[in-house]
């Protein structure tokens, strides 16, 4: 394989994984990933380097523009990050110990898992009932809905800030911007509705991100190369998507998107990784 064919083929599907990524919240590292070490054969510390960058790509792309449409919980956002940034950082000082299946083990049981639980729940009903902390700290909000904002209330406010530090360790072992679990533990745990818990996502998977990068730029795991056309791809696929979530009227068809994909993509990791591919 040529170079130019190896980055129009990185370039395309970073454009995928970043117009998917800005739907979901997942930050485009469950596409980069598998892309990286099944289809390309990079190994896959290599793989977690660029899904890191291209996590905080798609979180530059279109974290601006869901602000600007008051869909995102900024306040919430900045409180949750504490916690996944300190979880990042820990989590890549212990990755670059483990072994490329385990890693990719890890990828795929935490995708299969996280598919599972967002289509536990048949309806995402609105949380009315008030959290104390919730309240003390300003987090609740509202979203709009075609031509009407839809007040929300955050539950089991301290419960979601231990796991988004244990999404944020996951985050620096497996390098998907913990965007998977945090989606799940907003939408479950803390009864935030779909389309706010992805946009949120979307805001903090940057910084998460970025404090695993830097460990992973110290070990030399981040080939510019590789990095370029992951960049330049999920920026332009994340703009793409942030204009088509705005204007999506049911949350639904995300769920089932989110789910369907990452499931398939997991299994596939987990496969290569029993057999030693990876």
């Amino acid at each position: 394989m040529t170079i130019l064919i190896f980055t129009l083929i990185l370039f395309l599907g970073a454009y995928a994984a970043g117009f998917l990524g800005s739907l979901t919240g997942l930050g485009g590292g469950f596409v980069i990933i598998p892309l990286l070490t099944i289809l390309l054969h990079v190994d896959i510390h290599y793989a977690v380097g660029a899904s890191l960058v291209s996590a905080i790509a798609t979180s530059s792309g279109s974290a601006a523009a869901y602000v600007k449409e008051g869909i995102t919980n900024m306040r919430l956002g900045i409180f949750l990050e504490i916690a996944t940034t300190i979880g990042a950082f820990i989590g890549a000082l212990v990755a670059v110990y483990i072994s490329a299946h385990y890693i990719a083990l890890l990828f795929g049981f935490i995708l299969i898992a996280s598919s599972i639980i967002s289509l536990r729940k048949k309806e995402n009903h609105i949380n009315t009932k008030k959290s104390y902390l919730a309240d003390k700290l300003k987090l609740d909000g509202e979203y709009p809905d075609g031509d009407t904002h839809i007040p929300y209330k955050i539950a089991n406010v301290g419960g979601g800030f231990f796991l988004m530090m244990l999404a944020g360790m996951v985050s620096g072992i497996i390098g998907i911007g913990s965007g998977a679990l945090k989606v799940v533990v907003m939408d479950g745990l803390m009864r935030i509705p779909f389309k706010v818990s992805t946009t949120t996502s979307n805001f903090m998977i940057g910084v998460t991100a970025a404090a695993s990068a830097v460990i992973y730029l110290q070990r030399g795991y981040i080939d510019p190369g590789v990095c370029m056309p992951v960049v330049i791809g999920v920026v332009l696929g994340a703009i793409t998507g942030s204009k088509i979530l705005v204007k999506t009227q049911s949350s639904n068809l995300l769920k089932w998107l989110f789910a369907g994909i990452i499931f398939l993509l997991a299994v596939q990791m987990i496969y290569r990784g029993l057999s030693g591919q990876i």
